[in-house]
């Protein structure tokens, strides 16, 4: 077998399937530790429906992830930094997930508390819209004129929104920029590709926390952890090909634009559930 082929392909494709079913297993005894403390217990009870449903809602506001995935890829190539970014990216995602379970699970009743962990992920989030222009701005040079006048004006928002929330923000996570985070030794890269999205987990997942109401919690985090799965798996099946639809400056603008809509939307979740 093809050493490169194995390393390059296989092995991160592999890990990825692993990781699921550990996570799944984490979760699983998440629950049934909280069903201890908990007289209000969640029903461990894969339901092919529920997953059905979160792997379908989790797709749908993927493309953050994805653009954030592909951007690493670009900045720290080879096997290791493809191993590190799976394994950091899913655990982070499943850390967000496992967290807002846990607190809506014994905090179900503190909407502060819920609100707040909304609110600072939604500040990441236009953070992160603003780093996702990085090339728009620079690889736009031949665009039409207009689409280079729409991709200065949104980015002129963006600064002066983040020249507010920056100061209060450096407190709370590291710098988000891909850019700046390219060659990391293995432990540094993890550590980055498990950061962001545990913020962009909880942002998510404290979105789906009305669905819970309707579906199952355990079925429905499963399918969650499934769509990431299935992202990862896309992704790195051609990161040639991933690298350069993310560098389009049409596909890098639409990625932010999504990332302002994913945090007006956890604005209003705030919102929602003071009133």
């Amino acid at each position: 077998m093809n050493s490169n082929l194995f390393k390059d392909q296989i092995l991160p494709l592999a890990l990825t399937v692993l990781v699921f079913f550990v996570l799944v297993g984490v979760l699983f005894f998440e629950i049934i530790i909280l069903n201890h403390f908990n007289s209000a217990g969640i029903l461990v009870q894969l339901r092919w429906f529920d997953v059905i449903i979160g792997l379908t809602v989790y797709l749908k506001t993927s493309i953050d992830f994805a653009i954030f995935i592909a951007r690493m890829m670009e900045s720290n190539r080879g096997w290791k930094g493809r191993v590190a970014i799976e394994i950091g990216t899913a655990a982070g995602n499943a850390a967000g997930t496992l967290l807002i379970l846990l607190v809506w699970s014994f905090f179900r009743n503190v909407e502060w508390l819920l609100a707040l962990l909304i609110f600072v992920a939604a500040l990441v989030l236009f953070r992160l819209a603003q780093d996702g222009l990085d090339h728009a701005v620079v690889e736009d040079k031949n665009s039409a004129r207009w689409f280079q006048l729409i991709v200065a004006k949104f980015d002129w928002v963006l600064t002066k929104i983040n020249s507010v929330i920056n100061p209060v923000l450096k407190y709370i996570i590291p710098n988000t920029n891909v850019a700046a985070k390219s060659n990391l030794p293995f432990w540094n890269l993890f550590v980055f590709a498990f950061t962001i999205p545990f913020i962009l987990g909880l942002d998510d997942f404290a979105g789906y926390v009305p669905l819970f109401n309707v579906v199952n919690v355990f079925g429905f985090a499963v399918g969650v952890f499934a769509g990431h799965m299935v992202l990862n798996a896309f992704l790195f099946i051609s990161p040639a090909r991933t690298i350069r639809i993310v560098k389009n400056p049409i596909i890098s603008f639409l990625g932010s634009v999504a990332f302002v809509g994913l945090g007006i939307w956890g604005l209003v979740e705030v919102i929602r559930i003071f009133l």
